[in-house]
């Protein structure tokens, strides 16, 4: 009897953590082509395939939702640009293949920043991402901390930006090969 009551119970919080991530995620590729305020909580539901109902048991309200997909996509982010520390190469090749796989979307949550507030928000907590991973995965190349290590880690940040990946992807027309080569040779000019 307790194994039955405990398989239940298990299967109850796995389907509960499976609404909840397709919420996060329906709320994610909603703010990919609209402004994060036009998004509403009908259109989020519908989109998971759940009630409004239900999506507020999870979050409570919009705010919970949104600061919830947030956190979301920052953890997702993580896991695909986790790279070996010290390894300029790989620093490179990883956050090229996440733009390859987001830097369409990142481009267009950043042309709607000024006019919305909770994009801002997102926009900012990935600024301050991109920063931390670039001074994780150059730390051993990177002086001791001061003027000079500053100054390293902002000429870092801008050439493996998503604004880098644009102009060389998107505006010249690179292949991915190409980027990564023009990419990988800034940054060792820096280094």
């Amino acid at each position: 009897m307790k194994t039955t009551r405990r398989y239940t119970m298990t299967a109850r919080a796995e389907a509960k953590e499976r609404t909840r991530l397709r919420l996060l995620d329906a709320t994610i590729t909603l703010a990919e082509t609209r402004l994060v305020s036009q998004i509403s909580l009908d259109d989020i539901a519908a989109t998971a395939g759940v009630s409004v109902q239900t999506l507020l048991r999870h979050f409570g309200n919009r705010a919970g939702l949104i600061d919830a997909a947030r956190q979301h996509a920052l953890t997702t982010v993580g896991e695909e640009r986790r790279t070996p520390v010290g390894d300029p190469d790989a620093a490179v090749r990883t956050v090229l293949q996440h733009y390859e796989r987001r830097g369409d979307t990142v481009l267009t949550m950043l042309a709607q920043e000024h006019v919305d507030p909770a994009t801002k928000e997102v926009t900012d907590a990935g600024r301050a991402f991109h920063r931390s991973w670039v001074v994780a995965v150059f730390e051993p190349m990177l002086p001791s901390p001061g003027p000079e290590r500053d100054e390293l880690v902002d000429l870092l940040a801008v050439a493996t930006d998503v604004y880098t990946w644009k102009q060389l992807r998107r505006d010249r027309g690179l292949s991915p090969a190409a980027t990564e080569q023009r990419v990988r040779t800034l940054v060792r000019a820096l280094l």
